[in-house]
């Protein structure tokens, strides 16, 4: 990292605005990116969404908790909490139970 001397590049009242906090140190500007939650970037959130979708239609379809678990080698816990977190957003939205 390449040392600037702020005198250089910020306009003076900015200079005497940030001498109110610190004087004569060497200070860290991090570079500011837009954040995006987990597993947007990677299309991870998107895949187990799609998972999770496919996992509810096919307990509305008549699948056992038993052949979802073998479809997806997923524990019956999870299934269960898939399952019930999709019908609580369905139910918040104005949907029906067992859409």
């Amino acid at each position: 990292m390449k040392y600037k001397n702020a005198k250089n590049i910020l306009p003076e009242e900015l200079i005497n605005q940030i001498q109110e906090y610190i004087q004569g140190d060497i200070i860290y500007i991090p570079i500011q990116r837009n954040k995006v939650s987990w597993g947007e970037k990677s299309g991870a959130k998107d895949a187990i969404n799609s998972r999770n979708k496919e996992i509810f239609d096919l307990y509305n379809r008549g699948y056992s908790l038993e052949e979802i678990q073998g479809i997806f080698n997923l524990s019956e816990s999870s299934i269960r909490k898939i399952i019930s977190k999709i019908k609580k957003s369905n139910l918040c939205l104005g949907g029906r139970e067992n859409e």
